[in-house]
């Protein structure tokens, strides 16, 4: 035997798409995340300014003729409404100038993200100094002692996004990519439920009374872990009832490689290139980031996008997976054959 005979018969045509496909993946997961968070920068982040009527539209202008374009400043009525407007999370930070003193407040939320915040007070430092004036901050929405950075809730999300195509690959290559029929279909998705509740409640019991790096609520956050990993594992299931194995491989490039980096873990959505700060709150992790934030440091307010969002998709995972299992072809029964009749004997 040649050694290209060897060799097509250690690596089957098949397996060697498998190869290519997965060093595609490898190559794409390296340009995602350093793409995506190696030159991490504020831009446009919305930024509340309280100040006198006659010097409100100035320093407006002014901090939005920044270079690079950190901040998009709009004027707010008082600091209790830009306070409101923090936890509500349609601002990021506000700077309420004093009518009548040097020294002027800066009001961030570090729950959101750690870096955001300490960029804010960066920017907002050097832009007073020019004024000669000087600015304190206060924190609306600290982050937990025990949440380093405020990444908890990142890597919250993402043991719940693991663990989602992790079952869902595991149900479907141990029966078949594609359900035999509806019934299996639904048992599968009926045991990745059974899952997601399980994963939910567990990571939120680790985060929360464990290790006490979470403060929000154990409910809402075991309701909003059952909903990622379910999620996840729907849209895994789909992938794989549409194309195979492959679907393992379009799982991880959905969620691993598009994902992550675009969720606003490790810096939020305004310090991220414009491609993943558009496709972040549309993916699973970036939606079930921002909610677990939400939910631990502002209240549980501004999560009904993001909810539906991860409704969406475990909703367009069930439908594909069920809908797939009934396309299944049946395989064609052969005619009985028929006995053909003998001629009479002379």
């Amino acid at each position: 035997m040649t050694f290209l005979d060897e060799m097509k018969t250690a690596v089957t045509p098949r397996a060697a798409l498998l190869v290519i496909g997965t060093l595609v993946l490898q190559l794409l997961f390296i340009a995602s995340y350093v793409g995506a968070l190696h030159n991490p920068r504020p831009k446009d982040v919305p930024f509340g300014v309280v100040a006198p009527a006659q010097a409100g539209p100035r320093l407006v202008g002014e901090l939005k003729g920044l270079p690079g374009g950190p901040l998009d400043p709009r004027t707010v009525a008082d600091a209790a409404d830009a306070r409101q407007k923090i936890l509500n999370r349609d601002l990021d930070g506000a700077l309420i100038v004093r009518p009548g003193g040097s020294k002027d407040t800066l009001l961030v939320a570090s729950g959101g993200g750690t870096v955001l915040s300490s960029s804010l007070d960066r920017i907002i430092t050097g832009v007073e100094k020019t004024q000669r004036r000087s600015v304190r901050t206060v924190d609306v929405a600290p982050a937990s002692a025990q949440d380093f950075d405020g990444l908890s809730a990142f890597y919250l999300v993402v043991g719940w996004c693991v663990g989602g195509y992790l079952c869902a690959s595991i149900l479907a290559i141990s029966a078949g990519s594609r359900a035999a029929n509806g019934r299996r279909a639904a048992l599968r998705l009926i045991t990745m439920a059974l899952y997601s509740v399980l994963g939910g409640l567990g990571g939120a019991v680790i985060v929360g009374p464990v290790l006490g790096a979470l403060p929000g609520s154990v409910l809402a956050l075991w309701g909003l872990g059952a909903l990622v990993v379910f999620g996840v594992g729907a849209i895994t299931l789909a992938l794989q009832a549409l194309t195979g194995i492959v679907g393992i491989g379009l799982a991880v490039l959905l969620v691993v490689v598009a994902g992550n980096p675009s969720a606003g873990g490790a810096f939020p959505l305004p310090m991220l290139p414009p491609f993943w700060h558009a496709i972040g709150p549309w993916l699973p992790p970036g939606a079930g980031t921002w909610t677990a934030r939400s939910i631990t440091y502002f209240r549980g307010n501004s999560v009904t996008g993001p909810l539906l969002v991860l409704s969406g998709w475990a909703v367009v995972g069930t439908v594909i997976t069920l809908s797939m299992s009934t396309l299944r072809r049946r395989p064609a029964v052969a005619p009985e054959p028929r006995e053909t009749p003998r001629a009479p004997r002379a």
